[in-house]
């Protein structure tokens, strides 16, 4: 019976909507305004103003009146071109990787059915598991430096025979890599899916791709996002046609509007411009590492991504992160999302000045 004090229309409301999606909480981004915004793992770089004049020259020509291509044929075959994506692996775009994830759950989901992911990892491969209705199971990672756990994760994967097992590689929030070895082992002890996320490709050393031919249980997903284009919200799924033609079954006609596709393939036309932008970030973040590591109390993970993990003394995150948005910088406070995660800040590394004084704020904060 609902309290006396709850308006009546909420009781509608409280009576049709899922008890479990109530409970929800959405995480809130900051808008960036004011700030130097190092949270959300995007590129700090705007596009050149000649390929943003031309850009918009171009784009007059597009057909607004007219529904979007429903399969992104030309912006498909850009990024074969552009990834040298191998032959015979079927594509599938989607608004993020979020959409991709979504879907991926909808068409394996089933009574009793679990999904996997070492942790912490991306909020995503649990929060979308249990919108689906499926149950989730996170298994630890090493504490000391991240890595995984194998004899646990084969155990768990043994245990609890997943039906889709989630790795990001570089993983977030961590920034660490797993090797092909390891993920090959998981792939052979799986009798699902084993969906690789490589959202922050453009900066590391290792990918799953072009083993796609060889393991027909694997999925790599990617993202634009990290490599300057985080507005268009564009994510493809790569995998053997097989499953991507089931899988695709169930996303939504015209998911990408004219306007992304538009703009993805111009922009993949340009492609040499963002690898310049992300062969600065990765500089910049070996030096950025540097100057956190230098400072007392504070340790700094290994990263492959756009980002740096790092924890600082215990019981000062919350302290830390407070000071630094006070002087007008913004970073991810990962404190109390896992225990594996406790004292543990996360930063995006940004341009030469927003580092510099990222630095410089940290120096006077820790």
């Amino acid at each position: 019976m609902a309290s006396m004090n709850v308006d009546k229309r909420d009781e509608k409301i409280i009576h049709l909507i899922r008890p479990d999606v109530q409970k929800m909480q959405v995480n809130h981004v900051s808008s960036g305004r004011g700030i130097i915004k190092l949270d959300a793992r995007e590129s700090p770089y705007i596009w050149p103003a000649y390929l943003r004049g031309e850009w918009l020259e171009e784009m007059q020509a597009v057909s607004l009146n007219r529904y979007p291509d429903p399969e992104s044929t030309d912006l498909k075959a850009r990024l074969r071109q552009v990834f040298d994506i191998p032959h015979g692996i079927e594509l599938m775009l989607g608004n993020g990787s979020d959409e991709l994830i979504q879907i991926i759950g909808l068409a394996m989901r089933g009574v009793g059915r679990k999904v996997l992911a070492a942790e912490p990892t991306f909020s995503r491969f649990q929060m979308i598991s249990t919108y689906v209705g499926m149950a989730f199971v996170g298994v630890p990672l090493n504490q000391a430096d991240f890595s995984l756990d194998m004899p646990v994760m084969l155990a768990a994967m043994k245990r609890h025979q997943p039906i889709v097992t989630y790795l990001a590689s570089p993983n977030n929030p961590t920034g660490n890599i797993y090797t092909q070895n390891e993920i090959g082992q998981l792939l052979e002890a799986s009798h699902g899916l084993v969906v690789v996320d490589e959202s922050c490709f453009g900066f590391s050393s290792e990918s799953m791709m072009t083993q796609l031919s060889r393991y027909d249980n694997l999925l790599v997903l990617r993202s634009l996002s990290r490599m300057g284009l985080a507005g268009l919200r564009l994510g493809y799924l790569m995998g053997s046609p097989r499953w991507i033609k089931q899988i695709n079954n169930l996303r939504l006609p015209f998911n990408i509007n004219a306007l992304a596709q538009f703009t993805a393939e111009f922009a993949l036309n340009y492609f040499d411009v963002f690898e310049d932008q992300a062969e600065q970030v990765r500089r910049d973040r070996v030096w950025v590492a540097e100057n956190i590591r230098r400072l007392k109390g504070v340790t700094v993970f290994p990263s492959e991504a756009n980002f740096i993990l790092f924890r600082v003394a215990k019981g000062r995150a919350n302290a830390v992160d407070a000071a630094l948005k006070q002087k007008g910088i913004c970073i991810r406070n990962l404190s109390d999302e896992s225990p594996l995660l406790r004292d543990c800040l996360r930063v995006t590394v940004g341009k030469p000045s927003e580092n510099v004084a990222f630095i410089s704020a940290l120096t006077s904060s820790v």
